[in-house]
């Protein structure tokens, strides 16, 4: 941003896309936290695989800044 201390480079959000960001990162750590839970639990297969399918779902949406 020429003609200011921002850095060319740089990737500026409004405080409601900041929020949102932060929310779909709280999202991927309580989807990790169930993958863990139900890995120390010993859960079925199934149950793992669809926890991990819906973690991954959450990263890739909370990877991407709208």
């Amino acid at each position: 941003m020429k003609g200011t201390a921002i850095a060319a480079d740089s990737t500026i959000l409004t405080a409601a896309e900041a929020e949102s960001a932060m929310d779909r990162m709280f999202e991927v750590r309580c989807a990790a936290e169930d993958v863990a839970t139900a890995v120390t639990e010993g859960a079925d297969p199934a149950e793992i695989a669809e926890l991990c399918a819906a973690l991954v779902r959450l990263a890739r949406d909370a990877e991407r800044l709208r």
